[in-house]
């Protein structure tokens, strides 16, 4: 005997998402959540969340018993049910991505350093990607560190130089 809802073709869009499917989504969120219990409390004013939802991530801060936690961080999950998790998660990348673009910055500085002075090309280039920089002042504080590298002297000018490109870079 055929089914006689068997005729009418279902397709998968129009299914509801299965079980599994949702017990996914739902950790994910919890997931979330987790995450949100972790940044500091300043941080987390700036997101905007409903009271509800904040006050559940401030009392999962509190809670200490390991199945307390456990509850409260399901509880913060299905509050984040009808929160739209998109805003909070790109928030919460750009807040990662900071410490990371911060030091490749520095990286990238440290670089240009030891390039200027071993190179003595590397100043005309950095002078065409950079027309704020002050060639003549740049140049003097190169051969200086130069100088007390040469002399065994403390680094000065070796830090004065990476404090002119921070400034230049910034």
């Amino acid at each position: 005997m055929i089914h006689p809802d068997h005729d009418k073709g279902s397709s998968p869009e129009t299914e509801p998402p299965s079980k599994t499917r949702r017990k996914v989504a739902m950790h994910a969120l919890q997931d979330l959540g987790e995450a949100l219990v972790a940044v500091a409390p300043e941080r987390l004013a700036e997101l905007d969340l409903p009271e509800r939802l904040a006050d559940a991530i401030a009392a999962a801060r509190r809670i200490t018993a390991h199945e307390g936690r456990r509850r409260q961080m399901q509880f913060v999950g299905r509050l984040m049910r009808d929160v739209d998790p998109e805003p909070i998660r790109t928030k919460l990348d750009a807040w990662a991505q900071g410490p990371r673009q911060a030091t490749a910055l520095l990286h990238r500085l440290e670089a240009w350093r030891e390039r200027l002075l071993k190179e003595p090309e590397a100043l005309a280039e950095l002078a065409a990607a950079q027309p704020r920089l002050d060639r003549d002042h740049l140049r003097r504080i190169i051969r200086l560190a130069r100088e007390e590298r040469a002399q065994g002297q403390p680094p000065k000018f070796y830090r004065q130089i990476f404090q002119e490109l921070k400034n230049l870079f910034e």
